[in-house]
């Protein structure tokens, strides 16, 4: 379908903002990584890792705001556009993505006069934030910003983000026996502590453990079967997998051996977060299974109904940390599958139910003086520091580079 104000404007929704007003390049179909091309795709996948971090920008055919892999294009600042299914085969060889307009362009057009709108007021009424980055290029170039945003004290990444860098293939290798676990383990580990080298005093790295839902998992496993579940959003992932599969205690392990020989002093700066859990059951349990002591700090995310109603509970039992996974929230407090753009209207960042899930995830954490750290988008981060009481927040990398981009912008008009 074309917009009837141009004959050469293809409509679409704006998935993934960028800083960026226009993005003009070359389509790359091929699923390879084509640097500084457009990548042009039916969904995004990790498979497409590699293919996604040297795009300029994305088109697509399918998914939501905010899938595991449009996190990605966002901490990294990529623009992700979805258009009909039909106009995404029509694509000719170089287009150029209009944000403001929210559309494509077939050919080259002029760029958009149009500023990017973050709320860069918002960060000033900020105490801390957790930094979601992909890899050690983030920490670096967060780290890098002038004036130095102070409230970055932590940064956390995605076991399997750091797979996916790394060239890994986490089930084969948790499947392949004890002594390939191990390596595997080593391996996370060594990009962990290149991550820690990029770290100012005072910073810590946070990892989440591995959540691979059962159809990424399938897309980037060669050598081993993974289950067809009929629902992998409320599959076996996260805790429930980590509980189950066999190996994985020999990977965390010598993930830990490696980050103790490497770092020494310095590998109390890298701490964990469980994914994806339910209630203190499954946390004691895998703190057990993981051979953690009691006061071994472990964190926990909160991501689904059961563990906002546990969070005490969580505290109680000595998690370290409380980190609220909003995207996933959303979804199970919503019924509104976040990869889907036919609900994407249910999908509310800011209903009602799920402003009140986050403030009793963080009264919850309050009444322990256990820390919690809230995640949210650019657009929402001035609507979430008036209606929840924390200070404590977690943001993608791009939009808290230009949110501090556009402060400093802002404060040199009054000099």
């Amino acid at each position: 379908m074309r917009t009837s104000a141009s004959p050469r404007e293809v409509p679409g929704v704006l998935l993934v903002d960028s800083h960026k007003r226009s993005v003009h390049g070359p389509c790359n179909r091929t699923g390879k990584p084509v640097q500084g091309a457009i990548l042009v795709v039916d969904s995004l996948g990790p498979e497409l890792y590699d293919a996604i971090v040297a795009s300029s920008a994305v088109i697509c055919a399918r998914g939501g705001r905010t899938g595991h892999m449009q996190s990605l294009c966002r901490s990294r600042g990529i623009p992700v556009l979805r258009i009909e299914p039909s106009d995404l085969d029509a694509l000719p060889a170089e287009v150029t993505v209009q944000l403001d307009r929210e559309s494509v362009v077939l050919g080259q057009a002029g760029p958009s006069p149009h500023p990017s709108t973050l709320p860069p007021g918002a960060l000033d009424r900020t105490e801390s934030i957790c930094v979601v980055i992909a890899d050690a290029t983030d920490i670096r170039s967060t780290n890098a910003l002038e004036p130095r945003v102070h409230q970055a004290s932590s940064f956390f990444v995605r076991e399997e983000f750091v797979c996916f860098a790394a060239g890994l293939s986490p089930i084969d290798a948790l499947r392949a026996g004890t002594r390939e676990a191990e390596h595997y383990g080593a391996a996370v580990a060594s990009e962990i502590c290149s991550m820690v080298d990029e770290l100012l005093p005072g910073q810590r790295l946070i990892m989440r453990l591995l959540d691979l839902r059962s159809d990424d998992a399938a897309k980037i496993t060669t050598g081993d079967h993974v289950d067809d579940e009929p629902n992998p959003e409320l599959g076996r992932h996260g805790a429930r997998w980590l509980l189950h599969e066999r190996h994985y205690p020999h990977a965390f392990r010598a993930l830990r051996a490696h980050i103790g020989k490497h770092l020494g002093a310095d590998a109390d700066r890298v701490r964990f977060a469980v994914p994806f859990i339910n209630d203190r059951d499954e946390f004691l349990l895998l703190r057990r299974r993981l051979g953690l002591r009691y006061n071994t700090p472990l964190g926990v995310f909160i991501e689904t109904p059961a563990a906002v109603h546990s969070a005490a509970e969580f505290c109680a039992s000595g998690a370290s940390e409380l980190f609220v996974g909003t995207k996933d929230l959303i979804q199970f407090y919503l019924a509104a599958d976040r990869g889907n753009h036919l609900v994407s209207a249910t999908y509310q960042t800011r209903h009602p139910a799920v402003l009140a899930a986050l403030r009793q995830a963080v009264d919850s954490g309050r009444a322990a003086g256990v820390p919690v750290h809230v995640f949210a988008l650019g657009a929402d981060l001035n609507h979430y520091v008036q209606h929840i009481p924390t200070r404590n927040l977690m943001m993608c990398t791009a939009e808290l580079q230009h949110l501090a981009k556009a402060r400093c912008s802002l404060a040199g008009q009054f000099h």
